[in-house]
């Protein structure tokens, strides 16, 4: 077996001592570079913080921006204001136009009628007098003619009902009687009152009696 001395002993210990120093400043070297630079990241603490603004503070263009707002509110009312004034106006002068076509609606027929009531009146005066009661007959003829003509014109036309099939939309039955031909079974057999269409518009049924 081998001895040791002394000397190597002691050169044993002191290799091993500066080995272990050396791992040591490796350990540290390794941990000084994993750590972050404390320095770097760490905010001063003599460092002022500035105030920040304050909220309730208004730009001084605000209250421009109010006054141009109320301004435009103040056109767009003016302009409300005018155009419900146009309209009401509009209104009541078309109501007014309108109440007064309805009173002269007539007025081109009364025209058109007022020579037929001239005709009557020549004829009352000439019947007080008259001793021929065929020309009182054709004078009355003559003005019928002309009347019923003048109406035809405007579009009245009289139906005639007589012998046709009883139609509800154009006949309004007074009373059903036995028909005196077996032609004559729901047709009408006499007509009471004429009817009459405006323009193809029927304005007054005919009443008439139904035979059954």
């Amino acid at each position: 077996m081998k001895k040791f001395s002394i000397t190597d002993k002691i050169n044993a210990i002191m290799t091993k001592k500066k080995n272990t120093t050396n791992e040591k400043k490796t350990e540290e070297n390794v941990i000084n570079e994993a750590a972050p630079n404390s320095e770097s990241t760490q905010t001063p603490t003599d460092e002022k913080v500035e105030n920040p603004v304050d909220s309730n503070e208004e730009p001084a263009t605000c209250e421009e921006d109010i006054s141009g707002l109320e301004a435009q509110i103040a056109e767009q009312k003016d302009k409300y204001l005018r155009l419900f004034s146009e309209f009401d106006n509009f209104r009541k002068r078309t109501a007014k136009e309108r109440i007064e076509l309805f009173k002269t609606a007539h007025a081109d027929l009364m025209l058109e009628l007022l020579p037929v009531l001239d005709d009557f009146d020549r004829a009352m005066k000439s019947i007080k007098d008259a001793k021929d009661i065929e020309s009182v007959k054709q004078g009355i003829d003559l003005i019928y003619n002309k009347f019923y003509t003048l109406l035809e014109k405007k579009g009245l036309k009289s139906m005639d009902a007589v012998g046709k099939d009883f139609d509800t939309d154009f006949h309004e039955a007074i009373t059903e009687i036995p028909a005196p031909t077996e032609e004559l079974k729901s047709k009408v057999v006499d007509v009471v009152e004429k009817g009459y269409t405006l323009n193809e518009k029927v304005i007054r049924y005919a009443k008439v009696v139904v035979g059954k």
